[in-house]
């Protein structure tokens, strides 16, 4: 019996990692994305973390009150322009309404989060790309006369949450406190060691190896904007600017543009692009195998293949908006005062993490229909793709998935009107 043809809409890191977990069971799987693979979205650029420790999602009473603390103007890491403030604010009211449900939220999310880098070491050796990975954890830093306060405030509230971390050694501490007293006055330091993290070397090489074992299995991938779907009794249509693909099943991952996908078919997706920005120094040394957090400044440094990548910033400022150079330029000054030789930076990059208000991802099936839905994973897509491939898979196949997906059905946001089927 001929397979049904399988159509993922989004070649980012979680749109290939379903379709190599459906192509490995066999499916016929086509993926369509208008940029080549991992090209597109956050995928390429975000900073290689498996952000095993984000067990809670971000909404919380404390952050409500003191964000304006963390916006840009005042030198933080989050931007809300003003002419963006009307359109923000339906989300923001559910982002604080998420905050009174941060407890369950995050027993909703931990499952998911915590075996991280388990199951990514897993899906990597799957496909023979066992060495992207580094389970070396990571380290968060900090700076000043509040630094050791801060620190054991950090130990506390992940120890809370069953996170393992251990004081950094001294040693380690004496050799980050001489590369940056290099390049500013010393200071008191404090650092935390995540000991059950990780880290890959090259996003988008993990997205390329995925695409590459799928197609082994006879994936297809195809360059084409989606522009809409249309459900008939016996098929799902894909209508993109190359034409119409007919499936038996379609699979929206398409990342922050994935909102008028499936509010075409009737569900409510308050779905904000959160803008992160990165730089990469070529050549230059790593003060740890490991990422390191500088809580000061809301900058993460991994070290990649030849190369440094760091990352900053949480922009709300629209899916299309042009980059703001600013924004490098200040990252590559505070990088600089971190003691990093910026000489060598390269070209930088920008791009949207999908966000949700509640920092739950979406997945699910639309109702009634063969369309399945995984987005919305905020700052940790990297981090949930294994996961969320082998969910997909379950839900396609109509076998009870491995984690309970009711906490990330869409339709926690309402239902707006019916859906459109032809």
């Amino acid at each position: 019996m001929k397979q049904e043809q399988i159509a993922v809409i989004g070649a980012g890191v979680i749109g290939c990692a379903i379709a190599w977990a459906l192509s490995r069971e066999g499916r016929q799987v086509l993926v369509l994305d208008r940029a080549p693979p991992g090209m597109a979205g956050a995928s390429f650029g975000n900073v290689g973390h498996i952000a095993a420790e984000l067990v809670q999602p971000l909404p919380s009473r404390s952050l409500l009150l003191g964000f304006w603390r963390e916006l840009y103007v005042l030198g933080g890491a989050l931007d809300i322009p003003l002419r963006r403030i009307p359109a923000l604010l339906p989300w923001a009211r559910r982002f604080a309404a998420a905050t009174a449900l941060r407890e369950t939220n995050t027993r909703h999310l931990a499952p998911l989060v915590a075996p991280a880098v388990d199951e990514t070491a897993r899906l990597l050796a799957e496909i023979g790309k066992p060495g992207l990975l580094r389970r070396n954890g990571h380290y968060e830093v900090w700076r000043g006369r509040k630094a050791r306060k801060l620190c054991a405030a950090q130990a506390t509230a992940t120890a809370r949450l069953g996170i393992p971390t251990e004081p950094a050694g001294a040693e380690w501490l004496r050799g980050l406190a001489a590369s940056i007293s290099a390049a500013a006055p010393p200071g008191d330091f404090a650092a935390l060691k995540f000991t059950g993290t990780g880290h890959v070397t090259d996003p988008w090489q993990v997205v390329q190896a995925l695409v590459d074992a799928a197609m082994l299995r006879g994936a297809r991938i195809a360059r084409a904007e989606v522009r809409s779907i249309e459900v008939h009794p016996d098929r799902v249509d894909v209508r993109t600017t190359g034409g119409v693909e007919h499936a038996g099943t379609v699979v929206i991952a398409a990342g922050a543009w994935a909102a008028p996908l499936l509010e075409g078919l009737g569900l409510r997706v308050p779905l904000e692009a959160a803008r992160g920005y990165h730089v990469e120094l070529a050549g230059a040394d790593p003060v740890a195998d490991a990422p390191i957090l500088y809580a000061d400044h809301h900058i993460v440094v991994t070290p990649m293949a030849g190369r440094l990548r760091a990352s900053s910033y949480m922009d709300f400022v629209g899916l299309d908006a042009p980059p703001d150079s600013r924004k490098i330029d200040r990252l590559l000054q505070r990088l600089g005062r971190l003691g990093y030789d910026c000489s060598r930076a390269g070209a930088p990059w920008w791009g949207p993490r999908p966000v949700l208000p509640d920092y739950l991802p979406g997945i699910g099936r639309v109702p009634d229909t063969r369309v399945f839905y995984a987005i919305g994973h905020q700052h940790i897509g990297l981090t949930l793709a294994a996961v969320t491939a082998q969910l997909l898979a379950d839900l396609v196949a109509q076998r009870t998935p491995r984690h309970d997906v009711r906490p990330f059905d869409l339709r926690r946001f309402g239902v707006p009107g019916r859906r459109v089927t032809v």
